[in-house]
């Protein structure tokens, strides 16, 4: 009975494999099965004096893998790679290059999945290299049309070598930073790194020390904000080229100006050849060794970065050493950074929450950039998590984003019930260092100060924020100063210094602004920059504004600041009412107070007493002011 069952299985089989003809798959390809040679690394290791190089791909489970490119015609049949005997990565040696040359190339996985290289420090993008001008990018190499279809990586033995000038930069001290966030894309018409270089001095005479760069790795598309990152060692052609981008840093160095890279590692988009290499079409499968298959928290775009898994950590740090060793960046700002979580949340608030394990992975991955820059190095988190959350990492020496954009425009508008900006003080926060809060009044993700009031602000009487772009501008520049006298490094969102007020859904709200220049012709908007020069010049010049003690109320229509260090003293007082307000403060002392405005007032009394205007404001102190 047994041999006639089998009989009929094996007959069922045979005829069911010539019923469905393709069913049956075909044969396992042939791999052969060898170590890593000496000088393999992650991605493209060059030996031979760049005659020869080993291309690895790490992709488990794989059945077979074969490299395509310029030096074999494109032929997969002569590229097979071999498989370590681990069975997890793959590799290849190839020979007779010339050292000089481009070449360009693609991983074809499993016969089917034509895919980039996760380290190649440059691409090639059908779609859109063609909308990249030869200014920006001269010499940018064809597409292989014709002979592939897809992303393909670029590898060169030998690129021209770039010669660094300042290479003994002095990084400014974190609570002394004045940071402008810059989106190349919106701040140059050309979009470029050269461009936007020949916009330094600009900078420069505001008084800023540090230029943070929004994404510049390669992310979809051209027209972007960069959080939609796909290859993370190539810099993004639209902006310039590898060297440009290395000019840009070293020029800013020797103005003095430290460099920060937005960079993004809680997430990718599909573009990214380690999201493809394990994907069912709508996501991650479950066997991706860097993605959760599904986001682990509501505010995930792209696919999300598991930060737990050790190949994901070791991507991370490979991807965070390479922009500090090969571009000599001075700091990250890492861009959600909330999101270096695998606990499931559903809301804000348990977002949020206190996460011990998402405070070990920045612990280790802060104390791995140390070991690779120990000078000074920002490491900056796009937080907003659970206070004694924020307050560990700060401990460890992190920078955290703080903002005071709701508040402080609420108080910019003359709207005064919301408007207790006090969120700027780091002990607000618990911190213990004022160099551990990154307070900001603007940044790329909210509307424009300007735009607020000029649209929304309050009035009374002849008095009026609203579509009045002179009282608009003078309200700006009224919040500027009390910013400003906060103690702890600042950030400034390009051309907030001009009264920016372009809403941020103009032209959708990552697409791209008009760049206004000129603004600066604008006496009054150039009032606002020459303000904010001033107050800049006033932190650096005076060590009152990094002091640890100080009193301030924020909370009604006059407000004030009040910086103590030892017998010196600064009031900064403004009335945010669109009507006159009655001033009452107790300075500590009687006598002279110098107003940093011009002028002097001598008061009989430790108490100023002084009728304020609507958008009045003036910076006294007991001694001058340099």
């Amino acid at each position: 009975m047994k041999i006639i069952l089998y009989y009929f299985l094996i007959v069922s089989l045979i005829t069911g494999c010539k019923k469905t003809g393709g069913d049956v798959p075909p044969p396992e390809p042939e791999v052969e099965t060898a170590p890593l040679p000496a000088g393999a690394k992650d991605g493209v290791a060059f030996i031979n004096d760049g005659k020869s190089a080993i291309i690895t791909l790490y992709a488990p489970e794989k059945s077979s893998v074969a490299i395509i490119g310029d030096f074999n015609n494109w032929n997969a049949q002569t590229g097979k790679m071999k498989n370590t005997p681990d069975k997890k990565t793959w590799w290849t040696q190839i020979d007779n290059l010339e050292p000089g040359t481009e070449y360009a190339y693609q991983f074809l996985v499993n016969g089917s999945l034509k895919v980039g290289d996760p380290y190649s420090e440059k691409i090639l993008d059908p779609s859109n290299d063609q909308y990249i001008s030869s200014t920006v990018y001269p010499g940018l190499k064809a597409y292989p049309t014709g002979k592939t279809t897809g992303i393909v990586s670029v590898m060169q033995g030998k690129p021209a070598a770039y010669t660094w000038k300042y290479t003994n930069f002095n990084r400014p001290e974190k609570t002394n930073l004045v940071i402008y966030e810059l989106l190349i894309r919106d701040f140059s018409g050309e979009h470029s790194y050269a461009s936007t270089l020949q916009k330094i001095d600009y900078l420069k005479t505001l008084g800023i020390n540090a230029i943070e760069l929004m994404p510049v790795n390669e992310f979809e598309g051209n027209l972007s904000w960069g959080y939609n990152p796909s290859y993370y060692f190539a810099p993004d052609k639209y902006y310039g080229t590898k060297n440009a981008l290395k000019n840009f840093i070293d020029e800013c160095h020797g103005k003095g100006i430290a460099v920060i890279v937005d960079m993004v590692l809680n997430h990718s988009f599909s573009q990214s050849p380690l999201v493809q290499l394990y994907f069912d079409g709508t996501k991650p499968t479950t066997t991706n060794p860097w993605y959760n298959a599904d986001a682990k928290h509501p505010y995930n775009v792209g696919f999300d970065f598991n930060h737990e898994s050790a190949q994901t950590k070791t991507f991370a740090k490979n991807v965070i050493k390479f922009w500090i060793q090969e571009y000599h960046i001075d700091g990250y700002r890492f861009d959600l950074s909330k999101g270096f979580t695998q606990k499931q949340s559903s809301d804000d608030a348990s977002f949020a929450a206190y996460d011990p394990t998402r405070v070990a992975i920045w612990k280790e991955y802060n104390s791995f950039i140390k070991t690779i820059d120990p000078n000074n190095f920002y490491v900056i988190l796009e937080h907003f998590a659970d206070v004694q959350e924020e307050k560990m990492l700060a401990d460890e020496g992190m920078m955290l984003w703080g903002n005071l954009n709701y508040n402080m425009n609420e108080a910019t508008m003359g709207w005064l019930g919301k408007s207790d900006f006090s969120w700027g003080f780091y002990k607000r926060h618990a911190f213990d260092k004022a160099e551990n809060l990154v307070a900001y009044m603007e940044s790329h993700d909210e509307e424009r100060i300007n735009f607020k009031n000029i649209t929304y602000g309050n009035a009374a009487g002849t008095y009026s924020i609203k579509a009045n772009l002179p009282v608009s501008l003078t309200r700006s520049e009224m919040g500027a100063a009390f910013y400003f006298a906060m103690p702890g490094p600042k950030m400034i969102w390009q051309f907030g210094e001009l009264g920016y007020d372009i809403s941020i859904e103009t032209n959708g709200r990552t697409g791209e602004k008009p760049i206004k220049w000129e603004y600066f012709d604008d006496p009054n908007r150039k009032a606002l920059y020459n303000a904010y020069s001033k107050f800049i010049q006033l932190r650096k010049n005076n060590s009152i504004f990094e002091t640890p003690e100080f009193t301030y109320d924020l909370t009604g229509a006059v407000k004030y600041i009040k910086l103590m260090d030892g017998a010196a003293t600064v009031v900064v007082v403004g009335n945010f009412d669109v009507v006159n307000q009655n001033a009452n403060i107790n300075f500590g002392a009687a006598g002279t107070w110098y107003d940093a405005g011009g002028g002097s007032i001598n008061l009989g009394s430790t108490n100023y007493v002084a009728t304020l205007s609507p958008g009045e404001y003036h910076i006294y102190s007991n001694t001058i002011l340099q």
